[in-house]
């Protein structure tokens, strides 16, 4: 009896890379920041299958950081605007009031 061992049955599972996380960050709210998401995305299954277990982890958390920094910034960025349309409309409404 010839036997083949799956050497994949006690390997650990490899950490979530974050890629569709790290795009979409990219496309809906800060490119710069979400760029480096995916950089780091990108380096997680790689660094896995080359045995560089804890590289892997670092990459995912990496990406993790990184794709809430990018939320962070285009969620803050939103409000900014939502407030500053608010104070121009604002604006428009207290000078329409004191010019008549």
């Amino acid at each position: 009896m010839n036997e083949t061992v799956n050497p994949q049955v006690n390997q650990p599972v490899p950490p979530p890379n974050y890629l569709v996380w790290a795009i979409l960050s990219t496309i809906l709210c800060c490119l710069p920041f979400g760029i480096v998401s995916i950089v780091f995305a990108a380096q997680v299954n790689s660094k896995w299958q080359a045995g560089d277990f804890e590289g892997a982890m670092r990459s995912s958390k990496s990406a993790k950081t990184w794709a809430w920094v990018s939320f962070g910034i285009g969620l803050a960025g939103m409000l900014i605007w939502v407030l500053l349309v608010a104070l121009g409309v604002a604006a428009g409404v207290m000078s329409e009031i004191f010019t008549n």
